[in-house]
C-alpha cells in the first residue's frame, strides 16, 4: 500500500510541475498587451525611456503564446548610479544583486527560471568596437503572460531601480532553441520514475 501512495504521490508532483513548468498557452490578447501598457504608462515608463517602452510593446504584440528564452547581455557600470538620497552604496555588482533578490522569486511563481548566469573570462572572435559585455544570463520565460506577470508584480516597489543602477549597457532579446540537449521535462520524469523505484 504505501507503495501504491508514494507512487501516487510522485504523479501529483510530475502533474503539478507540468502545471507549473508550462510552455503553451493562448497568445495575449490585445486588451491584456493594452492593460499591461496602460501600467507602464501610469509609472511614467513611456516618458522615462521611450526607446524601452516601445521594445515592450513590439515583444508582446508579437506573442505567439510558447515558452521562450531572454538572452541578457550585461555590461555593468564603474559605479551604481543610484538616485541621489537613496540609502546605497555605490557598488554595482551589489546593487544587481540587489535586483536579483528582489525579482527571482516572482520569476519563480510564475514559472520562469533563470537558465544561464555566465560571467565573462576573455576574448576571442568579435569586432574591435564591440561592447565588452561582462555578463551574459538567460531566463527562460513560460510564456510572455508570464513575462507580463513577473514584472507587474514588482512595478512600484522601487526593485528596477537597482537594476538601471547596476548597468551600463545592456542588449535583451527573445531567442528560441533550435536544439534542446536537456530536455527539462523529461528530466524531471526520469528523476521522478527513479526515486519511485528507490522506494518500492
Amino acid at each position: 500500500m504505501s507503495a501504491v501512495i508514494s507512487s501516487l504521490a510522485i504523479i501529483v508532483f510530475y502533474a503539478l510541475f507540468l502545471l507549473w513548468y508550462g510552455g503553451r498557452t493562448r497568445p495575449l490578447s490585445t486588451a491584456e498587451v493594452d492593460e499591461f501598457l496602460q501600467l507602464l504608462v501610469r509609472n511614467g515608463l513611456d516618458h522615462d525611456d521611450p526607446e524601452l517602452f516601445a521594445s515592450v510593446k513590439k515583444l508582446l504584440e508579437k506573442d505567439d503564446g510558447r515558452s521562450f528564452l531572454m538572452l541578457n547581455l550585461i555590461r555593468y557600470r564603474d559605479k551604481a548610479a543610484y538616485p541621489p538620497g537613496t540609502p546605497y552604496g555605490d557598488n554595482a555588482m551589489e546593487a544587481d544583486r540587489r535586483y536579483a533578490r528582489a525579482f527571482f522569486p516572482y520569476l519563480l511563481r510564475y514559472g520562469n527560471i533563470p537558465v544561464l548566469i555566465s560571467r565573462r573570462t576573455g576574448s576571442f572572435i568579435e569586432p574591435s568596437n564591440a561592447t565588452p559585455w561582462q555578463v551574459v544570463a538567460m531566463i527562460r520565460y513560460r510564456s510572455r503572460r508570464d513575462f507580463i506577470r513577473s514584472v507587474r508584480a514588482v512595478v512600484g516597489k522601487n526593485v528596477m531601480i537597482h537594476k538601471w543602477a547596476a548597468i551600463d549597457t545592456t542588449h535583451v532579446f527573445p531567442v528560441r532553441p533550435l536544439f534542446d540537449l536537456i530536455p527539462i521535462r523529461l528530466l524531471v520524469a526520469l528523476t521522478l520514475a527513479c526515486l519511485a523505484f528507490v522506494l518500492r
